[in-house]
């Protein structure tokens, strides 16, 4: 579909990627640790052996730093930081595991950083064997992990698979030399195919690549190498993601020059590529950001209705609660979220005390847990119906925004329910903002630099 380039542009605003409602900025400082303490427990024992529990494991390490990236990261190459970091994650684990009335049912994992691959095999084998040793593997468990081109190696694909683990995802990013130099990122395009056929010669069954457009000294004729070059190989899954440009909290972006961002209009163009050659090559738009094969377990899980969206993005596993291990971690029982310290030595001393290291969380009210499935409902499946007691907030302020949405063909509407139409797909954020009532009861007449753009 040819997206009108003023469409674009109007609704390239700030706003959130809603991984999580309330958005994170919402949240407070200060958690109270019993209240989380009983939420945890209370959906537990409610949920845990039906659904099972989803795992978040965050490795913060990396050899060097990619100056694009946001993440949680601590750049060091004295591998000896391995050992303490596992020690310490591992009882964390078990001050979980104290607040469980029994064994869990372990129906994810997904290994993020940092860089997981930093990790030797042998300690990644121990990290994940301590923790399913006392726990349940679900029927139906879906392990991931991220994994980094250059350092992940045939003995880590090896020994991931032989615990469980069938879907990877690689960080590309560009292949374009000079772009890989200025974020510091030099990853030959030969690494990235070894890597990806190792995979598929071992089993895994979806392998994932990141593409970002958005970088520094990218241009269309960059751009469109690196996609083609990418999809030649086929991957099960691309997730092209917009370069979130937010050097107020990610201080390695300060490190190149902002004169050599795309402007505004080049980022379009390249976003509108990109949508193009995916869909061209066989590639279904998922919504924000996802493209999937058919075949691929993501596509079914959106085309019949399962898909799901948590801090991870998109997964076909639908869990009450995602416990997040490690520095920074983020934790949501379905009732409340709970982030861990972002500082490491802070978070070592918090779990070495015997003390979770929360320190930033919400709780939700009846309000924002079914504004949360409005917006859930609509990034995951497209549509959502109307409870008819939230009339009241629905038109002092949803249904105003729903009507700008309407007269550009993003959305058609009613009292009663809500679809995106497939223009609106490509606008998936801005139609969750209609659904963001802590947002829109704070809107004020300057944008704040708190989210990334829509595009």
């Amino acid at each position: 579909m040819e997206i009108n380039s003023a469409l674009l542009n109007k609704y390239n605003i700030q706003v959130p990627r809603y991984t999580s409602y309330p958005t994170v900025p919402v949240w407070k400082e200060g958690i109270d640790m019993d209240r989380w303490k009983d939420s945890l427990r209370s959906q537990f024992n409610k949920f845990n052996k039906e659904a099972g529990i989803s795992l978040y494991l965050h490795l913060p390490f990396c050899e060097s730093m990619c100056t694009f990236c946001g993440c949680n990261k601590k750049i060091t190459t004295n591998h000896s930081v391995e050992e303490e970091y596992l020690t310490v994650i591992l009882k964390e684990w078990s001050l979980y595991r104290a607040l469980m009335d029994e064994a869990p049912v372990i129906r994810e994992i997904h290994l993020g950083g940092g860089t997981p691959t930093y990790f030797s095999p042998e300690n990644l084998k121990r990290l994940i064997n301590t923790i399913l040793e006392s726990s349940i593997i679900h029927p139906e468990h879906e392990f991931g992990f991220e994994g980094h081109p250059n350092n992940t190696t045939k003995e880590h694909l090896e020994t991931l698979y032989s615990l469980g683990f069938r879907r990877v995802s690689f960080g590309v990013q560009d292949n374009n030399i000079e772009v890989q130099t200025v974020i510091n990122r030099i990853q030959p395009f030969e690494r990235v195919q070894h890597t990806t056929e190792t995979a598929r010669e071992i089993g895994y069954k979806s392998v994932n690549f990141d593409l970002i457009y958005g970088l520094p000294l990218q241009n269309r004729d960059r751009m469109e190498k690196t996609i083609l070059e990418n999809i030649a190989l086929r991957p099960d899954r691309v997730a092209f993601y917009s370069y979130a440009h937010v050097p107020w909290t990610s201080r390695g972006q300060r490190l190149f020059d902002e004169n050599d961002l795309p402007t505004n209009e080049e980022k379009i163009e390249l976003y509108r590529l990109g949508k193009q050659l995916f869909t061209e090559s066989g590639y279904y738009d998922i919504g924000m950001d996802h493209f999937a094969l058919p075949e691929d377990d993501l596509y079914i899980a959106w085309k019949e209705g399962w898909l799901h969206r948590n801090f991870m993005g998109y997964t076909t596993q639908r869990t009450a609660i995602l416990l997040g291990l490690g520095v920074s971690s983020i934790s949501d029982t379905g009732n409340a979220f709970a982030q861990n310290d972002k500082i490491l030595l802070d978070y070592y001393k918090a779990i070495n005390n015997n003390e979770l290291a929360v320190n930033k969380g919400f709780f939700l009210s009846e309000e924002d847990i079914d504004f949360k499935k409005y917006i859930l409902d609509i990034a995951c499946q497209g549509k959502t119906k109307f409870n008819p007691n939230h009339l009241p907030l629905l038109e002092e302020f949803t249904f105003p925004e729903l009507k700008k949405l309407e007269e550009d063909n993003f959305v058609t509407w009613d009292k009663e329910s809500l679809e995106v139409t497939p223009l609106g797909r490509h606008f998936i954020r801005n139609v969750c903002r209609a659904f963001d009532l802590h947002l829109l009861r704070n809107i004020d007449n300057g944008e704040k630099p708190i989210f990334s753009r829509a595009i």
